[in-house]
């Protein structure tokens, strides 16, 4: 099922976020912990690909995986940096004989030892988008960021960035985490604004490690309110206080993103069955409507 026929629906959405192994030797444990947050049937599953194509083989596989013997629909991502034309045209096309409708198309990270202005053929996800659309009939997303890309001086001109990739062929986007919802109603306000309609989804992530998220918050520049510092200081040290805190938080979050309106909601799960579960034992009647 192509993502933007389930976003047309008047229905709620949950999805997760899993990752592929790095390492052949490691890929049957993720493959199950995988299988086991496909079991509760999310709406889709998103399966991320490394930097540079590190996982991209893992990716397809997982893909693949999931939709052929758990029945539920899969977004692969695919990033560009540093990628050749040629590498991403065969990505394409193992994906497109895997049965893959729904891409996310990403410029991804740019590595630590790539020289600078050395993108590949690719430098934009935007033109990541046109390549796609070229080589079939795919349902592309692309990511966005509510509180701005933390390469661009602006929002503004993260906006008319947002706004070529829907020129290109977005059919919907995905959010970076955030953990003020006030910060993405008011970026979904400035995109309507500027003419961008395509469908947005919001996405959430369950802190179970605080010390890791305050690290990756610093780079991506998302902000951190308050409250959640507070939590954070206060249980970061116990693991098992600080993941029953993060899934309780992000619990919050996504209910009050439903009942302002925000119906398609995306879980960064991390590979991890019981926040999943838990989450999505959280939200069991609210979902259903």
């Amino acid at each position: 099922m192509k993502l933007k026929e389930l976003f047309s629906l008047s229905k709620p959405t949950l999805s997760f976020e899993v990752f592929p192994p790095k390492a052949q030797d490691s890929f049957e444990k993720v493959k199950g912990a995988i299988g086991e947050i496909a079991d509760l049937n999310p709406s889709y599953m998103s399966v991320t690909y490394g930097a540079g194509g590190g996982t991209s083989d893992f990716t397809v596989k997982i893909a693949e995986d999931i939709e052929k013997n758990h029945g539920v629909t899969a977004l692969a991502h695919l990033t560009c940096v540093s990628s050749t034309i040629e590498r991403i045209d065969s990505q394409i096309a193992q994906l497109k004989a895997a049965g893959i409708e729904n891409i996310l198309a990403l410029r991804g990270d740019i590595p630590k030892d790539m020289e600078s202005g050395d993108f590949g053929a690719f430098r934009y996800a935007s033109e990541l988008i046109y390549e796609i659309k070229k080589q079939g009939d795919f349902c592309i997303g692309g990511a966005c960021y509510p509180e701005g890309h933390v390469e661009c001086k602006s929002l503004d001109d993260d906006i008319k960035n947002i706004a070529k990739k829907v020129e290109a062929g977005c059919d919907f986007l995905t959010t970076q985490m955030f953990f003020d919802n006030d910060i993405l109603y008011s970026y979904i306000d400035k995109l309507r604004k500027k003419g961008i309609f395509v469908p947005i989804v919001a996405g959430i992530m369950p802190i179970t490690n605080a010390a890791q998220i305050m690290r990756a918050c610093e780079l991506s520049g998302t902000v951190l309110p308050k409250r959640f510092i507070k939590i954070a200081e206060r249980f970061g040290d116990n693991p098992a206080a600080m993941t029953q805190a993060g899934i309780a938080y992000a619990t919050e979050q996504i209910i009050d993103l439903y009942a302002n309106g925000i119906k398609n909601v995306h879980v960064y799960s991390m590979n991890k069955p019981f926040v999943a579960k838990k989450i999505q034992e959280n939200l069991s009647e609210i979902i259903k409507e």
